[in-house]
């Protein structure tokens, strides 16, 4: 007797194991899957962010086209109205010369040392070797000229031998120029010498 009512106690909770598994992995298959739902929430987020950056007249098109265009359009309609409107007049400092002390787009330890370099009648390298290039190159097509020249009136042995000591001061000139280049704020890089163009250019 206490045997069969062990055994009936043993399916019943055998039952209601089958069940609770049953339900759980029922709740389970039928919740959305959590990967897709934080990635679509995270997409909504990034795009809200990027939506309130955005200028008022830009806003709510969904997924229409924004160019960088018209982001400067809308700049552009917003100076002239502004200038219509007078906002441009009676400035802090208006009729006064700028104050170019200072760059406040310039990295601060940057512009401090050009500071003292420009108090100090120094300037820095990169200026110096600009001036340096510029010289060295009208120099250089001066010589040009006058070889070319000479050529017109002249045999052509000499024109070799004029020529192969300006492709060699050519050369000189090009690697300061690289050198310029590597150091120069970015923007201000200048291009070097080329034998045919400069030639062609007194032809």
């Amino acid at each position: 007797m206490a045997s069969s009512h062990l055994t009936r106690r043993s399916m019943v909770n055998q039952g209601h194991l089958i069940l609770l598994y049953n339900t759980r992995r029922a709740s389970f298959s039928s919740a959305p899957k959590p990967g897709k739902n934080a990635s679509h929430h995270l997409s909504a987020v990034i795009d809200a962010a990027k939506e309130r950056k955005l200028p008022p007249e830009l806003r709510g098109h969904g997924s229409a086209l924004r160019s960088e265009t018209d982001i400067i359009n809308v700049a552009e309609q917003r100076i002239w109205q502004s200038m219509k409107e007078g906002q441009f007049e009676n400035l802090p400092g208006k009729g006064k010369p700028l104050d170019l002390s200072t760059n406040p787009h310039a990295d601060p330890a940057e512009d401090t040392l050009f500071r003292i370099l420009s108090k100090n009648g120094c300037a820095p390298e990169w200026v110096e070797l600009n001036k340096e290039i510029r010289t060295q190159v009208n120099i250089w097509r001066f010589a040009l000229k006058k070889a070319w020249a000479n050529r017109c009136n002249q045999s052509d042995p000499q024109w070799t031998e004029s020529a192969e000591a300006l492709k060699l001061q050519m050369s000189v000139i090009n690697n300061k120029v690289f050198r310029y280049n590597l150091i120069v704020p970015f923007g201000r890089q200048m291009f070097g010498l080329k034998w045919e163009k400069e030639v062609a250019r007194l032809a």
